[in-house]
């Protein structure tokens, strides 16, 4: 029996085994609500469990560095700020939050202000976690193997000039969880985030989701701390922690039922394209750093994790003195451009708008985002939606003025691409060979630690003189129109049917609501995740799904 009233946070975990994944047949509902101790102490990610097949990493040599003063569109301080600033933009998806101009997105005129004349009713944020040490077992770890490994032979490693710090150099970053710059991060979204008016005086308390993971879990946390305040948040609300395993519907980790996102397809898209890539910008650095590590078998992946521990260490702040890593000297400004290239490469066809499973794998949280904006329960179950949590009202309430979610990059790209934001495929589909000039898909932009993605339901009576048609949609209470603000960028909403240009990213709430409807309806899941298909060849796809099936 689901609890009706909560004592203050309960953390549920929530098993509901895919249809899909049963070949479609009548899966049985299990659920198990975690209740907080009786001093509402919180329950961390060990006793929720299902942290995922990833482990957490040791913090100590991070908690060495000095932690920097941060505002939420800073960089993590560094002395040598002119030289490695220029460094951190090319850093991808592993680069630290900063606001995005409304111009990026092709919106010169656009504010993330709200408009004149308008009224906020109702909010819904999706945010990335923050800034993160690397995975377990990752290849940034293996290098770092490589190298104690020649340090430690007879011979040792003999290393020189801009190199030579290898000789002493350690690994001392932690593994899968948040950095204390991203902990930081989440905090002071929350502060700089401030519709708080929203939930005054509101009733019940509202429900925040994360998932299972350690840094989801952290990073949740540090919100609602910033959001409502230390030491009483965990009195203010409710965490809804939705697990993280193979077979467990999740909107927030989708790509645990979709087996074609983790199988040949999935990996297709990244050797026929960024590695092909990487092979192509790194070829001159290969040649010149192996020169300075003589007897050192360095790899052209070698330089990529080198790159890769250049915006790890940073991020991190591992070095102590505000200080930028050691790798990030070894690259050419022009190598980090292509580094940074290779990132969106591997995000456009893997989980961007590239993949045949991109939008099958966004479309589930796009539905409960309308179920919330239209007050409607889901009544379809054709995608990661977890029927258990979202018939329950407890666990699923549409009567908030404001709803938080937290969580992967990937998962941000996917609805990124359900959505159907085409402002990002303009310069796709991205080549493997040459950089596009005016690339519009930018991880740095799109996809850095903290990324947050803010639906505005606005009520803008000045623009709408006549009341909607009965037949027209029901939408959050009093809502006119709609828009969506990336990082701080308005985005266009003209990839939705019914959607017309606006220079301040409106769309009538009611065609809002028509196109997204449509928009889920095209959207094939089962096909996108469970169907036998090859990956096409040259791949032309800009919508997350295969032309034809």
């Amino acid at each position: 029996m689901w609890p009706t009233t909560w004592s203050s946070v309960y953390l549920f975990a929530l098993f509901f085994c895919s249809q899909y994944a049963l070949s479609q047949r009548q899966a049985s509902l299990i659920a198990d609500s975690l209740p907080l101790d009786s001093d509402r102490q919180r329950l961390d990610g060990v006793q929720v469990g299902f942290s995922a097949p990833t482990g957490t990493g040791d913090k100590a040599a991070a908690i060495e560095a000095p932690i920097p003063s941060h505002n939420h569109s800073s960089s993590p301080g560094l002395e040598d700020a002119t030289s490695i600033l220029n460094v951190i933009q090319y850093f991808g998806n592993l680069s630290p939050w900063r606001s995005i101009p409304s111009t990026s997105y092709g919106l010169p005129e656009a504010s993330p202000l709200v408009p004149d004349g308008c009224q906020v009713v109702q909010v819904h944020l999706l945010y990335r976690h923050g800034a993160r040490y690397p995975a377990q077992n990752s290849n940034v770890c293996k290098f770092a193997d490589k190298v104690y490994k020649k340090v430690d032979s007879p011979e040792g490693l003999e290393a020189y000039g801009e190199m030579e710090f290898l000789k002493t150099w350690k690994n001392r970053l932690g593994e899968e969880t948040l950095t204390p710059f991203g902990q930081a991060q989440l905090f002071d979204l929350a502060i700089s985030f401030m519709p708080g008016k929203l939930l005054k005086d509101f009733k019940p308390l509202p429900v925040f989701r994360t998932t299972s993971q350690p840094r989801m879990l952290d990073s949740a946390l540090s919100f609602a701390s910033g959001f409502f305040g230390s030491p009483s948040y965990p009195t203010k609300y409710h965490l809804l922690t939705q697990l993280e395993s193979r077979g467990i519907n999740n909107t927030l980790s989708p790509n645990k039922i979709c087996p074609n996102s983790h199988n040949e397809i999935s990996r297709i898209g990244m050797e026929r394209y960024a590695d092909r890539w990487v092979q192509k910008y790194l070829k001159g650095a290969k040649e010149r750093l192996e020169k300075l590590v003589p007897g050192f078998e360095l790899s052209i992946w070698d330089c990529l994790q080198m790159q890769q521990l250049c915006a790890f260490e940073t991020v991190a702040g591992v070095n102590g003195g505000g200080t930028s890593s050691g790798f990030c000297k070894l690259f050419t400004e022009e190598e980090w451009r292509g580094y940074s290239y290779a990132n969106a490469l591997q995000m456009w066809y893997i989980s961007g708008p590239g993949s045949p499973t991109s939008a099958a794998l966004g479309k589930g949280w796009v539905q409960e985002m309308l179920s919330r904006l239209t007050k409607t329960r889901i009544t379809t179950f054709d995608s990661s939606v977890n029927q258990t949590i979202v018939h329950n009202e407890t666990l699923f309430p549409l009567n908030q003025p404001m709803y938080v979610d937290a969580t992967h990059d990937t998962v941000m790209s996917a609805v990124y691409v359900a959505m159907n934001f085409t402002n990002f495929i303009r310069s796709g589909p991205l080549p493997a060979d040459r950089m596009p000039y005016n690339l519009s898909y930018k991880m740095d932009e799109v996809m850095p630690f903290a990324a947050n993605l803010i639906g505005q339901a606005l009520s803008c009576p000045s623009l709408s003189p006549s009341p909607p048609p009965p037949s027209s949609p029901k939408s959050a209470s009093n809502a006119t129109h709609i828009r969506w603000i990336l990082n701080d960028g308005v985005l266009p909403l003209t990839g939705i049917h019914g959607c017309p240009p606006n220079e301040q990213g409106l769309c009538d709430i009611n065609d809002f609501v028509r196109g997204m409807k449509k928009r889920v309806e095209e959207i094939d899941f089962a096909w996108g995740c469970f169907g036998r298909y090859e990956f096409p060849e040259p791949d032309l796809i800009v919508d997350g799904r295969l032309p034809v099936h």
